[in-house]
């Protein structure tokens, strides 16, 4: 796989394919939906913004005029509004054939979400969770339907700890430290579902990607730090485009030789940018224990059973 320079020209026709993409108003979910659009999906836009998540659309229909993209509002960081989008969804849609689970918020200083998780694991993994949960019934029913989870690099810089999981309060708080542990947890919640899914037989597949260093505002919250202001011409000429580091979720998306339980990611260097490849995570990643212990934590949490 290694030797396959993967690009958007390889993207089979989309049409008749309903896609959801979280946070997909910028940056890679942006990238994400746009490419599907052209492609022929259904897109669905599940912005926590709707204002911006209609600008996103406009750029999308201005490109594309023939495209099929409806804006639809959640916000990862409610609870309550992950559940109205998911109402809402099955209400309009009897199928949903790929959820591209890519919003997520990086380094961002201490907080917490609305249902009093730490800001980033509940985001990043919690919200995520969530979501799949409450969608699972329809992606169920919807033939070879895909769970695209979208990790880090920097899953690589934690093992799990289930010692103060959610950064109960700010004491200890690494905002770095903190975003490693909710992208250890995607891959981590990735696995866990494929197993699932073929322990009861189910035809649908769940993988993992990460984009390598893709310049876009996930990265927002380093942007005032000294470093990165003398830096940042240099960063800006240097990483990939967010349409570049797109490629390796879309490819996990839509590429017919993919199998559940992969991850791909940049080819190049460090995996830092590079055509979209199969790549490895850790073995903390693949530690079955932890992953069911994290998917009872998670259960419990969000309150979303998923009946396996």
């Amino acid at each position: 796989m290694r030797t396959k320079k993967w690009t958007l020209k390889d993207m089979p026709d989309q049409s008749g394919k309903t896609v959801v993409v979280t946070g997909g108003n910028s940056g890679l979910g942006f990238e994400t939906a746009k490419a599907l659009a052209q492609k022929g999906a259904d897109v669905v836009l599940a912005c926590r913004s709707e204002s911006k998540g209609e600008a996103a659309k406009t750029a999308i229909l201005t490109e594309y005029p023939e495209a099929k993209v409806i804006v639809m509002a959640l916000d990862l960081m409610d609870l309550s509004s992950i559940k109205s989008f998911a109402q809402m969804f099955t209400k309009n849609y009897s199928q949903l054939h790929i959820l591209i689970n890519n919003a997520g918020i990086m380094t961002s200083p201490y907080g917490l979400t609305k249902d009093g998780f730490e800001s980033q694991m509940g985001t990043n993994h919690l919200g995520h969770f969530a979501l799949t949960g409450l969608l699972l019934d329809t992606l169920v029913r919807t033939p070879n339907s895909r769970v695209v989870v979208v990790s880090s690099l920097a899953h690589r810089q934690w093992k799990i700890s289930f010692d103060n999981t959610l950064f109960e309060n700010a004491q200890g708080y690494n905002s770095m430290r903190a975003y490693a542990r909710s992208k250890l947890a995607n891959l981590l919640f990735t696995y866990e579902l494929q197993r699932k899914f073929e322990a009861k037989g189910i035809n649908n597949l769940v993988v993992a990607a990460h984009p390598g260093a893709s310049f876009t505002n996930l990265g927002r919250h380093l942007e005032g730090k000294f470093l990165f202001k003398v830096l940042r011409p240099l960063i800006i000429k240097v990483l990939p485009t967010p349409k570049s580091g797109a490629l390796p979720q879309l490819r996990a998306a839509v590429d017919t030789n993919v199998k559940g339980g992969e991850f791909y990611g940049p080819s190049g260097l460090m995996e830092l940018s590079g055509y979209p490849v199969l790549v490895k995570s850790t073995k903390a990643s693949h530690n079955a224990e932890d992953a069911q212990k994290l998917w009872t934590i998670s259960e419990e949490l969000t309150g979303v059973k998923y009946g396996f």
